[in-house]
C-alpha cells in the first residue's frame, strides 16, 4: 500500500510520473515522434508542417520512416527556453534547449492563438540553438522527497492517545521492531517511523485514522510488507498502520464460494482454508505465506492463477474501507451482480491505500478443479513460447489456470 490521501508524501516509487499524462500523453510516452490526431481547425485550415529530418533526431535515435507530418497543428506557443509545447495530445511535454528536436512546430490556427514563432529548421536552431521535447521519466528511489511541513511531528501525547484506544500491545515503539516495519522485503527503501501501530478492528482504525486527520500526523498502512517497490514502508517518520491483528474469517458460503474476511488475513492461511471447502483462492503468489488480502487488493495482486482468473476487479464483490477522516465506508456486499448504485469498490483496488484502508474484503472464490496435471515444456525462443501459449488457449480454454516462462539464466540461478 501507498500513503493515504491525508499523507504528505503520496507516491509509488515504481509508478508515478512527474505530471500526469493527459490526451494522447501515453502515445507521447512511447512515441514522440507519431503525430497527434488531427484537430477539425487544422484539416480544415490546412495548416502544414516542415517534416523532420535526421540531424534534428535526438541522439543516439533515428527517426522512423517519413509520416504525414501535415496532420499537426500547434497551440499556443513562444519561442522562449522553458516554454510548454501544446500539439494536440501532446500537452503534457516541455521545451528544452538541452536536446535537438526532433519534429518542426507549424503555424497556429486562429481559433487557439497566433501563429508560432518557430516554423522551420532554420528557424528553430536560431532561437537559443534549438529545443527538444523533455523525456517523460517514472519516479526512483534515488529521487528526493522533501517533507511536507504543513504535517505535525508526533509527541507523547498522541502516544497516549493511540495507546488508551489500541492498549499497550497495539502501540509499539520498540526500536527494533520498528526497524523492521520501516524497510520493505527487499531492503531497497528504508523510513524513520518511530511508531507501529496494530489495530485489531475496523473501529479502531477508524479512530486512529480520524485522531491523525485532526493532528495532520502522516499515515502510511501496512500489511506483509511483501511488496517490490516501497509502497508500504514510510518516505519519512509516518505513522505505520498494520493490519496483522485483524485476520479473522468471518463467513464463507460453500455454495456460492464466498468468503469474507478482515484484510490482515495472510493468503496462504485463506488458501489452505477455502481448499479443505473445495474452493481456491483466486490468486496465488510466491509471497502467500505473509502477504496479506488486503495488501493484495491494494495493489491488484494478480500472480500465477492470472490467465486463468484475471485481476481482483472481477473477484472483489464487496469491501469495507476506512477513509482518511476515519469515516467507515461499507460496501462489504456478497452480490455478484449489483446495480443499486455506484460501484466504489473498482476506485480501492489497486489504489496503493492512497484512498482510504480496507479493513474487510468480500471475494469470489472458484471451486478446486478435481485434477491439476503439469506440463513443462522447452522452447528455442520467446517467440516460440508466444505460439505456445496460443496453441494452448485454443486446445484446453479455460482449463488452462496458469502459464509461466522461464529463461535460462532464471533456470541457472534457480540451481544455485
Amino acid at each position: 500500500m501507498a500513503l493515504l490521501s491525508l499523507l504528505s508524501h503520496s507516491r509509488t516509487r515504481s509508478s508515478v510520473l512527474r505530471e500526469p499524462l493527459r490526451q494522447g500523453g501515453l502515445r507521447a510516452l512511447l512515441a514522440p515522434w507519431a503525430p497527434p490526431p488531427v484537430h477539425p481547425h487544422d484539416r480544415a485550415a490546412g495548416h502544414a508542417c516542415t517534416p523532420p529530418s535526421t540531424e534534428l533526431s535526438p541522439p543516439g535515435r533515428a527517426l522512423p520512416p517519413p509520416l504525414d507530418w501535415t496532420r499537426l497543428g500547434s497551440r499556443t506557443i513562444s519561442s522562449g527556453v522553458g516554454t510548454s509545447l501544446a500539439q494536440y495530445g501532446l500537452t503534457n511535454h516541455t521545451l528544452t534547449s538541452q536536446r535537438r528536436s526532433y519534429w518542426t512546430l507549424c503555424p497556429q490556427h486562429s481559433s487557439f492563438g497566433p501563429p508560432a514563432g518557430i516554423a522551420t529548421k532554420e528557424a528553430q536552431h536560431s532561437v537559443n540553438d534549438s529545443f527538444g521535447v523533455q523525456g517523460r521519466t517514472f519516479g526512483s528511489a534515488a529521487e528526493p522527497i522533501q517533507r511536507n511541513p504543513d504535517y505535525s511531528v508526533l509527541n507523547s501525547d498522541d502516544v497516549s492517545y493511540f495507546k488508551s484506544i489500541l492498549g499497550d500491545n497495539g502501540v509499539v515503539q520498540d526500536k527494533d521492531r520498528v526497524a523492521v516495519a520501516n524497510v520493505d522485503w527487499m531492503g531497497k527503501y528504508k523510513g524513520a517511523s518511530q511508531l507501529l501501530l496494530l489495530p485489531k478492528s475496523t473501529n479502531e482504525v477508524s479512530k486512529v485514522l480520524a485522531y491523525c486527520d485532526s493532528r495532520r500526523l502522516a499515515v502510511v498502512p501496512q500489511g506483509g510488507n511483501t511488496g517490490l517497490v516501497g509502497g508500504s514502508v514510510p518516505v519519512h517518520d509516518e505513522v505505520i498502520v498494520n493490519l496483522g491483528g485483524m485476520d479473522k474469517i468471518i463467513s464463507f458460503d460453500n455454495v456460492n464460494g464466498i468468503l469474507t474476511c478482515e484484510a490482515g488475513c495472510v493468503l496462504e492461511n485463506l488458501s489452505t482454508f477455502v481448499e479443505n471447502e473445495g474452493f481456491i483462492m483466486p490468486l496465488d503468489l510466491g509471497a502467500k505465506g505473509s502477504c496479506q488480502i488486503g495488501g493484495n487488493i491494494s495493489t491488484n495482486a494478480g500472480g500465477l492463477r492470472f490467465i486463468r482468473y484475471g485481476s481482483l476487479h472481477g473477484n472483489v464483490l464487496g469491501l469495507e474501507v476506512v477513509l482518511a477522516n476515519g469515516t467507515v465506508l461499507d460496501m462489504l456486499t456478497t452480490l455478484r451482480k449489483d446495480n443499486t448504485g455506484y460501484d466504489l469498490k473498482h476506485l480501492f483496488v489497486g489504489s496503493e491505500g492512497s484512498l482510504g484502508i480496507v479493513t474487510k474484503v468480500s471475494i469470489l472464490t472458484p471451486a478446486k478443479l478435481p485434477s491439476t496435471n503439469v506440463a513443462f515444456l522447452s522452447c528455442n525462443d520467446y517467440m516460440s513460447c508466444q505460439k505456445l501459449l496460443l496453441a494452448a488457449r485454443r486446445s484446453l480454454g479455460e482449463i488452462l489456470s496458469a502459464f509461466e516462462f522461464m529463461d535460462r539464466q532464471c533456470i541457472d540461478l534457480s540451481k544455485t
